[in-house]
């Protein structure tokens, strides 16, 4: 049962309380209290059960062979404890989604300062108001009219 204790994992509610949805504070509540009083159950139970004593039931009983072939079956009893398949999956799947949030903040970044360069650009310029086709065609070279293909441009071609 001391492994039991040991296995039983802490669970963080201020952080748990800061993501709940203001809608949901009463389920949360209603959770947390439920929680509380397992949890404190729990820790009312002593780490191992009381000790039968065998020999008390001997001293009463008019048959003590009956009271030794109760202690030797109760004695032989093994109860098995399951064996936790899962702890292992979920840290390695914690670890794979920490490097996926790692790659993303990464990418994430790269784009911010991509999109920092952009508005550089764009803080640079002067007012739209004030700017002339020769200075939008500088800041923005993919904007330029191909002269080969359209040689009149702005205006249409004469049919």
């Amino acid at each position: 049962m001391a492994g039991r204790r040991a296995a039983v994992k802490a669970i963080d509610w201020i952080a748990f309380a800061e993501r709940v949805p203001p809608n949901q504070k009463a389920q949360f509540t209603a959770l947390k209290a439920r929680s509380d009083a397992i949890y404190s159950k729990y820790l009312s139970t002593p780490e191992k059960p009381a000790a039968i004593n065998f020999a008390f039931y001997k001293s009463r009983l008019a048959n003590p062979a009956l009271v030794d072939e109760f202690e030797q079956k109760f004695n032989a009893v093994k109860i098995p404890e399951p064996v936790d398949t899962y702890t292992a999956g979920l840290e390695e799947a914690q670890k794979k989604a920490q490097a996926d949030v790692k790659s993303f903040v990464a990418e994430s970044n790269a784009r911010i300062k991509g999109y920092e360069e952009q508005a550089a650009v764009y803080k640079s310029l002067p007012p739209t108001e004030l700017m002339t086709y020769d200075d939008v065609f500088a800041a923005f070279p993919e904007m330029k009219p191909d002269k080969e293909k359209y040689p009149i441009w702005p205006h249409r071609p004469i049919e």
